[in-house]
């Protein structure tokens, strides 16, 4: 089906937003399908009843700290408070997922909408470490959002409601909020950022690099300082522009859409960049979409405008989310020009406005924690260890760099930050390290494979290890070169009276 332009008396004109809205929908429900997917694949052992971080112990925590469930529920909403289980968890996940699916296929109103952001929420609020990251709340903030831009029972994708402008203007300021807060976090951050070196080490560094990663990081000097010179033209000039005429609007909006398409060639950022795309979408009007969409399509929206009703009620909810943003925006700008800037926090307890930021400073050197496992009797330096291979962190040295974002691998992640600090800073490692000489399923299967199929290993030990990208044409063929630096945690096994004393204070001895 071809593109082609519409004819000049088109309803549809530079100041609508049918087909923006048909197209960001369509995005957030992609979004919300991979964040679904990827939670129903890995939150029972991540915080199921037996996995690393057990949901039934967090709530009796919060529970005792604030009083009551009933005062954790209303700090921390969530539908897990009513069912804690892996089966609520299992099917919460996957109706999140399902439900999204009907989004993607067109289909959405401000009940379904509703649903998804508040099946989302209740896995934000418990997921503890696993889900501590900014695009987390930038999910739930987006969504929130969205329910306003649909008709309230109406889920046809070009319904008889025209998209309210004042949410249109909420997904802009949404956008000029996390681009200048992720730039102005950078220029306080770290000195590379002002000297235009900050790529020269984060192709390298990133949590987890892509299939091009290696590509960019050896590419010439000077292109990798032009690349931090756009990334503050991206993030700092930008966003200034999205609430001005048109065509500076649709200018900035390309700008922020190709700084983001070039992000998720570069690396795997979980789904961070395409739900940053959402918002960014508010900047193109249809006249805009008229020249690249599908005829067909919009015939669609414009036959939906021409028979557009309007209604007072749809209106009045509109200027009163507006409202409602307005006032929860006071602390989220305050922290964005404040001398000591703080990234990825939320101010309210549903996450409706926050504060976002990424990469305020950058690692010079790439750390990775290796967990190996060992059948030999005794388990000190000659003993014959076998790695555990992630699904996305390096530890091979000839592994093809995979494709993972916009899924999420929430234990390779956490690894990431965990390389930066020790044991003390993340104690669910011992318990994962318990976990794996019990042989767990779940456990096992955050991993890429099990060194050890059909029974435990006698011990288990992790070994930090410093990686480089390995120069482009090395006779090994090798994507990676590493050397040891220091045994991150000693060996432990089953009998050991001090580990086992260590996971009972934390209820993990079970």
């Amino acid at each position: 089906m071809n593109a082609g332009a519409a004819p000049r008396s088109s309803p549809l004109s530079p100041g609508t937003y049918w087909l923006t809205r048909f197209v960001l929908l369509r995005l957030l429900g992609i979004v919300y399908a991979v964040a679904f997917l990827a939670t129903a694949r890995q939150i029972v052992p991540l915080i199921g009843s037996h996995g690393i971080l057990p949901l039934d112990a967090y709530l009796e925590r919060v529970s005792a700290y604030l009083g009551s469930r009933g005062a954790g529920f209303a700090r921390l909403p969530s539908l897990f408070w009513l069912w804690p289980s892996d089966a609520a968890l299992l099917v919460a996940a996957w109706a999140g997922f399902a439900l999204s699916l009907v989004v993607v296929l067109g289909f959405a109103n401000a009940p379904l909408l509703a649903l998804l952001w508040a099946l989302y929420m209740s896995f934000v609020h418990v997921g503890q470490d696993w889900y501590g990251y900014g695009w987390e709340t930038q999910l739930l903030e987006t969504g929130f959002l969205a329910i306003f831009l649909c008709p309230w029972l109406d889920p046809r994708p070009f319904p008889r409601r025209a998209p309210p402008a004042p949410v249109i203007w909420l997904f802009r300021w949404l956008i000029f909020r996390i681009m200048l807060g992720a730039g102005l976090i950078k220029l306080r951050g770290d000195r590379v950022w002002r000297d235009l070196t900050a790529l020269y080490y984060h192709f390298e560094t990133q949590p987890l690099p892509g299939p091009l990663s290696r590509w960019f990081h050896f590419l010439p000097r000077g292109f990798l300082r032009a690349g931090v010179i756009f990334n503050h033209a991206a993030e700092l000039v930008a966003p200034w522009f999205v609430f001005w005429p048109r065509p500076a609007r649709r200018i900035a909006g390309l700008v922020i859409i190709l700084f983001q398409v070039t992000l998720i060639l570069s690396g795997n950022l979980s789904f961070l960049n395409w739900i940053t795309l959402v918002p960014a979408l508010a900047c193109l009007d249809d006249a805009c979409w008229m020249k690249v969409l599908p005829r067909a399509l919009v015939r669609r929206a414009e036959h939906a405008a021409t028979i557009a009703q309007p209604s007072r009620r749809h209106a009045v909810t509109s200027w009163a989310v507006a409202g409602l943003v307005v006032l929860l925006s006071a602390q989220p700008v305050m922290n964005l020009f404040a001398a000591r800037q703080v990234m990825n926090t939320s101010f309210d307890r549903f996450d409706l406005v926050n504060t976002y930021g990424a990469f305020g400073s950058i690692g010079r050197e790439r750390l990775n924690v290796v967990f190996e496992g060992t059948d030999d009797p005794v388990p000190d330096d000659q003993a014959r260890w076998k790695e555990y291979p992630y699904r996305g962190l390096p530890v091979d040295l000839s592994r093809r760099l995979p494709q993972i974002a916009p899924y999420q691998l929430r234990l390779d992640w956490q690894m990431w930050f965990a390389a930066m600090g020790g044991p003390g800073q993340y104690p669910w490692t011992l318990h994962l390290v318990w976990m794996l000489l019990h042989n767990d399923g779940g456990a096992v299967g955050l991993f890429a494979a099990d060194p050890f199929p059909g029974h435990p290993p006698r011990a288990i030990r992790a070994v930090l290890y410093r990686y480089h990208f390995a120069p482009p044409g090395n006779p090994e063929g090798h994507r990676w070169e590493r050397e040891r630096i220091r045994l991150w945690l000693p060996a432990l096994t089953t009998g050991n009276p001090e580990f086992q004393r260590f996971l009972a204070n934390y209820g993990w001895l079970r």
